[in-house]
């Protein structure tokens, strides 16, 4: 079957087309994304103003179009903590609904930790042991271990790289005092929650997903996406470290040069970078391994994995 996955979260708007059946991987087949960022356009109050409303419901709207031109069977779609946190939510979901005939299903931000665990898990397989998996938005920071496809320990952090840049990071290049204060708030925000890794004892395989850690790791030197999903892409935290001060005295431009990064995610970089080695640093990770499936895949592989009997032997 072909299914949408439609991703409203804090910086994009993302439907992913693939051809899905049960026990097989998704094959991508379309995908066709807008940047809204969200989690910036959140006004004093924490609500999506007017503006960011009218350009979100016509964003869905163009997406839905673009699933239906694909052929999609069926869409699923879902909002993160953009949409999750704004203090007018039910508003902007009833508006998203009356306009556009989709109903958002605003997930949790433990569910975002394990749905994405799920997609890490089912990519690397039971080989891969315990599983300590990171991933990077741009509302939150979600962190998950385990040994099985659930695992047995997920947070979700309002650590995300657009809000961190949007309500700390002002300044082209940032202000020095600025970064530090940021580094401190995110490593104190971590800290909190790092006990309840620890106490599983260390993982066997430590992954990062999400546009982040990609970026990090090509700047690192990982391969280009172009060189495709089964080359293997790492990202060591000594590397990072270094990254962290050179990336602080660089303007927006200067980020939006460097290999692998886009013009839109090249403000968010540094935020991006202060979590990202922040994470490393207090979960003792020295290095991990990027993967390519994410909170995406994961959404699809629930939905496979719940296909009721007679018509997954309908798909066969």
């Amino acid at each position: 079957m072909r299914l949408g996955v439609l991703d409203v979260g804090s910086n994009t708007v993302h439907l992913l087309v693939v051809d899905a059946h049960p026990g097989a991987r998704p094959l991508p087949a379309h995908s066709h994304k807008a940047e809204l960022r969200l989690a910036e356009l959140l006004d004093g109050d924490g609500a999506i103003g007017p503006v960011g409303v009218d350009r979100l419901v016509a964003t869905i709207a163009d997406a839905l179009q673009a699933a239906e031109d694909k052929g999609c069977e069926d869409v699923l779609a879902f909002a993160t903590s953009a949409v999750r946190e704004a203090s007018n939510a039910d508003t902007v979901l009833a508006r998203v609904r009356d306009e556009t005939g989709i109903d958002l299903a605003v997930l949790s931000g433990a569910e975002e930790a394990r749905l994405t665990f799920l997609a890490a898990r089912r990519w690397f397989g039971w080989s891969a042991g315990k599983l300590l998996v990171l991933d990077i938005g741009g509302g939150s920071l979600e962190i998950a271990y385990g040994i099985d496809e659930e695992p047995d320990a997920a947070v979700s952090l309002p650590l995300g790289a657009g809000r961190l840049t949007a309500g700390w990071l002002p300044g082209d290049p940032p202000d020095p005092a600025e970064v530090k204060a940021l580094r401190r708030h995110v490593r104190a925000r971590i800290a909190r929650s790092v006990g309840e890794f620890t106490r599983f004892g260390r993982p066997d395989h430590i992954v990062a997903t999400s546009k982040t850690f990609k970026q990090l790791a090509r700047i690192a030197g990982a391969a280009r996406s172009t060189e495709g999903l089964y080359v293997q892409r790492s990202l060591s935290r000594k590397a990072l470290e270094e990254w962290v001060p050179k990336l602080a005295a660089m303007t927006i431009e200067e980020r939006g040069n460097l290999p692998g990064v886009s013009d839109g995610r090249a403000a968010q970089l540094l935020a991006g970078a202060l979590v990202a080695e922040g994470a490393m640093d207090l979960l003792g990770v020295e290095e991990l391994e990027i993967c390519p499936w994410a909170l995406r895949e994961g959404v699809i592989l629930r939905r496979l994995d719940h296909l009721p009997a007679q018509e997954a032997a309908a798909l066969a």
